[in-house]
């Protein structure tokens, strides 16, 4: 675009700057050529006041190889990363895969709200890949529709995102804080944590991941205000919306599904995406089977209530909730100039999410009991007695309102009566109290020392040995031993004590009971066979038994379709350690064998090449041709082109120039013999013999009797 220096610029002395085709708060991206490549690449250019901050650059280098790391298919890839710095300035880019087509958020415009089977099918992708991505040590941190790429259906029409690595790189040293820090990602997708204190790990991309759902279905934001700061702050103390509320025809499953991916509890959370990706399939299950509702499978999906919480007023409930978490001192001083009341600071009476779901799955079997206002007191009744009601509370409009003096309205000043005292004499009691106190500190303290110590005994050293053994010593001590939640070990065969509990050398009471936890050896896992799957079902599979995926390498296969696993390295069967790598082989589909064009040369040259590439050969026919030498290709079918192991390609042969015997001419007349020689095809000439007698008789020819030459050629013929 005009008026961008950009434009037309070469990076690195290999990049051309094409056009800009986004612009963000912290980077530009452009469409650009690879010119030692020549492939269309789309280049992101750090924003000049970034880019020259060091500490930054040198996070989006180690970031941004982080990110190269991520081998994906539905992640934008990460091809190189530089820094070019031939105008004067450091322009810290960073090239990636360009994806033809649109974002997420243009489909969001076009069709939310949508069913959720297309909600779900748009959504899986992303969380495919922010799985793939938390595997790695990866978090996103700034999952939104904007960077959801979806290429045109003339590209594949694949679901990719981008900005893998960026938003860690920017947010790793720089915290949310008091002091102008800057909180990194979309406001609107942002996890309460990173409101709170800008730390977070996967489970706020699974935060982003739900808000994005719901705006699938709903076709709305879930929390909206007129400041980022007061939709932050709903974030903190709102939760988000059921989707039901908006759209009614959506299953109960579904709104738990968001309800637990966007808990403001990020306990209650799937743990990273790859849990939620498991979660997302249940639901989509329950989906392709037609079910209106599944009570167990919502019940199972929403996320579990705080012990104790009744749903009135808990810290899981905004609504009696009006003291806000801790928050930056820049966010709060802005939130001064907005409404309390659109703030998010106080209760705007929207229903608790989760107590709204469990009464739509837990039929109700009486009225509610009404919630009480405040504490009860007792107000005195001018006959003495008094009658028990609730105080009602007010808090003031704000913390430096004016008090008013004077008592309460509608109620009267109160009096204090005056109290009469009488001079104190000394008491006889004091010995006796004295010794009793001494008394009760002796006893006390030999409470103290029995329950605090004497009743205890050290808890014997069993470790490295078996079951059976660390029990007989166990008894041997007076204490009973049982067997906990074995473990693995890399050091103890399976069977024997990894550790107690107490430990040893702990106090135990006496009889007590001592848990040993029992060695499972070392674990192992073996590389299942994923031979036939798709590379996204094979990552799943290897996330399921603690393995790590590593990379996919591309080979023609013959018998496996494109896209499947062919073999995995190491192969199947294969004992590893948890979090070992695996690769996989995918098949790249039957391998193209180019054909060209043999006519005019050798047929038995053709045949050697081709039956060498196992492609099959065979001769439609031979001809005799004039023109084309015996045993040369005059036409193959298919002339040229793509074929594949086991295609035929076939010939027609040339035979060379047709050949005729010369008949026997001797003695025959001159117009007799030439007759004979023109039906055969052949020319005719006549010389007179050596002996010459002017008989008009043939004598012998040239070539003779018997001889085969082409049809078409001279005979001489010597007369006498």
């Amino acid at each position: 675009m005009s008026g961008d220096p950009l434009v037309g610029r070469l990076l690195d002395r290999r990049y051309r700057i094409l056009s800009r085709v986004a612009r963000g708060g912290m980077a530009s991206v452009y469409e650009a050529t690879d010119t030692r490549l020549d492939r269309t690449v789309a280049v992101k250019v750090m924003h000049p006041g970034l880019g020259d901050d060091q500490a930054f650059a040198e996070r989006f280098v180690r970031e941004a190889r982080a990110a190269a790391r991520l081998n994906h298919p539905h992640v934008v890839g990460v091809y190189d990363q530089g820094d070019d710095t031939s105008d004067g300035t450091d322009t810290v880019f960073l090239v990636m895969e360009y994806v033809p087509g649109h974002t997420l958020r243009d489909v969001i415009r076009k069709e939310a709200p949508m069913p959720p089977t297309r909600a779900l099918a748009l959504l899986e992708p992303v969380v495919s890949a922010l799985a793939a991505a938390h595997r790695a040590g990866l978090v996103h941190r700034d999952v939104k529709p904007e960077n959801v790429l979806i290429a045109d259906e003339a590209h594949g029409g694949r679901v990719k995102v981008a900005d893998f690595g960026l938003a860690k790189a920017v947010s790793a040293d720089t915290q949310h804080t008091a002091t102008g820090g800057v909180l990194i990602g979309t406001v609107s997708y942002l996890a309460p944590e990173l409101v709170v204190d800008g730390r977070a790990d996967a489970r706020a991309d699974v935060y982003a991941a739900g808000v994005v759902l719901h705006e699938l279905l709903t076709g709305k934001k879930p929390h909206e205000g007129e400041s980022p700061i007061q939709v932050a702050y709903r974030h903190v103390h709102h939760d988000v919306p059921m989707p039901s509320v908006l759209q009614p025809d959506i299953p109960d499953y579904v709104d738990a599904l968001v309800a637990r991916a966007t808990s403001r509890d990020r306990d209650q959370r799937p743990a990273d995406a790859t849990v939620l990706l498991h979660h997302l399939h249940r639901v989509e299950q329950a989906l392709r089977d037609g079910l209106s509702s599944d009570p167990d499978l919502a019940t199972d999906l929403l996320p579990r209530r705080v012990p104790g919480d009744d749903g009135a007023g808990t810290a899981g409930d905004t609504r009696n909730d009006t003291t806000p978490e801790p928050f930056d001192a820049g966010a709060l001083a802005l939130l001064t100039e907005v409404d309390p009341r659109d703030s998010g600071l106080v209760a705007d009476g929207s229903p608790d999410r989760t107590t709204a779901l469990e009464r739509h799955l837990v039929p109700s079997t009486g009225p509610a009991p009404a919630p009480m206002t405040g504490p009860m007191t007792t107000t005195p009744r001018p006959d003495g007695t008094g009658s028990v009601e609730p105080a009602t509370t007010a808090l003031p409009a704000s913390a430096d309102a004016p008090r008013r003096p004077g008592p309460a309205p509608g109620r009267a000043p109160s009096k204090v009566a005056p109290v009469a005292t009488t001079a104190r004499r000394r008491s006889r009691k004091g010995p006796i109290a004295f010794v009793l106190a001494v008394l009760l500190v002796a006893g006390v303290g030999a409470g103290a020392w029995w329950f605090g110590w004497e009743r205890y005994t050290t808890t014997p050293g069993v470790l490295s040995v078996d079951e059976a053994t660390a029990t007989a010593e166990l008894e041997s001590a007076g204490l009973e031993a049982e067997v906990g939640e074995p473990a693995y070990s890399e050091n103890l065969a399976a069977g024997l004590v990894i550790s107690t509990d107490p430990g040893p050398g702990d106090r135990v009471l006496d009889g007590g009971t001592v848990t040993l936890v029992l060695s499972l050896g070392p674990e192992r896992y073996g590389v299942p066979d994923l031979a036939g799957q798709t590379e996204d079902q094979a990552q799943d599979a290897l996330a399921a038994t603690n393995l790590d995926f590593g990379e996919s390498v591309g080979r023609w296969s013959e018998t496996v379709p494109e896209g499947q696993v062919i073999r995995t390295s190491p192969k199947v069967g294969t004992v590893l350690k948890p979090g070992a790598t695996v690769d996989l082989v995918l098949s790249r589909g039957r391998k193209p064998i180019e054909v060209k064009d043999w006519t005019g040369r050798s047929f038995d040259a053709a045949r050697t090449a081709l039956e060498k590439r196992r492609l099959e050969v065979s001769v439609a026919g031979e001809e005799y041709s004039d023109t084309v030498p015996e045993g040369t290709v005059i036409s193959q079918d298919p002339a040229t082109g793509t074929l594949f192991r086991g295609d035929t390609v076939s010939f027609v042969v040339s035979l060379g120039p047709e050949l005729v015997e010369v008949p026997r001419l001797e003695a025959m007349g001159v117009e007799a013999a030439t007759d004979v020689l023109e039906d055969l095809g052949f020319e005719v000439e006549t010389e007179q013999a050596q002996i010459y007698l002017g008989l008009g008789y043939v004598s012998s020819s040239d070539p003779g009797e018997g001889e085969r030459v082409p049809k078409g050629s001279t005979i001489t013929l010597f007369v006498v």
